[in-house]
This record gives C-alpha cells, sequence and structure tokens, in this order.
C-alpha cells in the first residue's frame, strides 16, 4: 500500500510482497526487510542492455519484506499515479517506487526526448498497481480530450498516461526574433485521451530557447 507522509515522502506498508524502488531513496524502515540492487532497471541482462542503448539511465532496488518502509529523494514532491492494465509513460529521473508486479520497459519518444536533454527513449510502466513520481515543486495533472489538445513545454513535461499521440513542434515565431517571445520556442502538444503530468519548474533543454 503507498501512502504520502506528506509531501516529500512516500511511506510503503509491506506484508510478504516487495516493490521496485529508485537506489538508493530508502530514508528509514521498520519491520524486517530486505534491499537487493536489481540489474538493468529489473528487467535483467536484456533491459541493461536496452537501457545502455538507449541511454534511459534507470538504477532499481527490490524492497522486500514485512514493516514499512519510507522513500524521497532530494526533497522532490510525490505524486501516486494508479494504473489499471494501462500504461505510463515518465522520465527516469521522475520515477521512484512502483509495485513489483508492474513491468518497465522503455519506448522510442521522437525528438520529444531529444528536447529534454534525456535522450530519445523514455520508461514505461504497465500493468495493474501504483506508481510514484517525482517532481521539481508540486506536480499537476491536466486532462487531455479529443476537443482540446495540450501543449507543454519539454522541461516542465514529467509523464502521461492514457491514449494520447505526442508530436514535437517548433513554436518559434516574429515575437521570439524580436527578442519579446516567451522563449517557449519549442512545445510538446498531446492529442487524444488521458492525463499529462507536468511540474512547476523546467528542467535544462536542448534548444528551449532560440
Amino acid at each position: 500500500m503507498f501512502r504520502l507522509q506528506g509531501s516529500r515522502t512516500l511511506a510503503v506498508d509491506l506484508a510478504g510482497d516487495a516493490v521496485k524502488a529508485k537506489n538508493g531513496s530508502m530514508v528509514a524502515y521498520d519491520g524486517r526487510i530486505t534491499f537487493k540492487k536489481m540489474t538493468g532497471g529489473g528487467d535483467g541482462l536484456r533491459g541493461m542492455v536496452t537501457r545502455r542503448l538507449t541511454g534511459e539511465k534507470m538504477s532499481v532496488m527490490e524492497v522486500k519484506g514485512q514493516g514499512t518502509c519510507y522513500f524521497a529523494d532530494r526533497a522532490s514532491e510525490i505524486s501516486l499515479v494508479s494504473l489499471h492494465g494501462d500504461k505510463l509513460y515518465v522520465e527516469a529521473s521522475n520515477l521512484l517506487c512502483t509495485d513489483a508486479g508492474l513491468r518497465t520497459g522503455t519506448t522510442f519518444t521522437g525528438l520529444r526526448g531529444g528536447a529534454t536533454g534525456n535522450g530519445l527513449f523514455t520508461t514505461t510502466v504497465e500493468g495493474t498497481g501504483q506508481a510514484a513520481i517525482m517532481s521539481d515543486g508540486a506536480a499537476v495533472a491536466l486532462r487531455v480530450s479529443a476537443q482540446y489538445p495540450l501543449f507543454v513545454d519539454p522541461g516542465a513535461y514529467i509523464a502521461h498516461q492514457g491514449s494520447l499521440q505526442q508530436h514535437f513542434q517548433s513554436g518559434v515565431n516574429f515575437r521570439t526574433f524580436m527578442g519579446e517571445g516567451s522563449g517557449e520556442s519549442f512545445q510538446i502538444r498531446f492529442e487524444g485521451e488521458g492525463l499529462v503530468y507536468v511540474q512547476p519548474s523546467e528542467r535544462n533543454t536542448i534548444g528551449g530557447d532560440v
């Protein structure tokens, strides 16, 4: 069971089951709990090779036993995401913890990944269970509908789920060239039905400003 202790610490109650968490993110625990570093983000040799090729770095540990374990990472804000047989797409640096039964992998994202500086691939989490994601500041879940596409700054993007298509596009206009633009020269356009998680802080991006 995942629950938040404040907004920056995740408490996970274990009853003989296990979770996968970012390596080194445990800050406290009680009971009888073991920790085991997993190779390649928990996907075995194939997962390790895939992550090395794609540049999607993800160091994971398995946490198992009886008791309560507490996780945090650099005082980041934490949000809980429930999956019901669907898939979550999330930057590896923003993934804190998942139920052990959830499958993790990588997927090609095209230019969006290149814009964020995190490579052309992103992490996927799939199945039924809970995941905890992190953000710099409190994350906001924005709904996308067929009638209303969503435009997101690449540096503020954290994750998304649902039946969404994403397109990387340039927002350069006359005001930008005149030095009067907002600096948001590149955007991700999401279309379809689903949720996009964004943070109120922008990570450094490649070509984020022109």
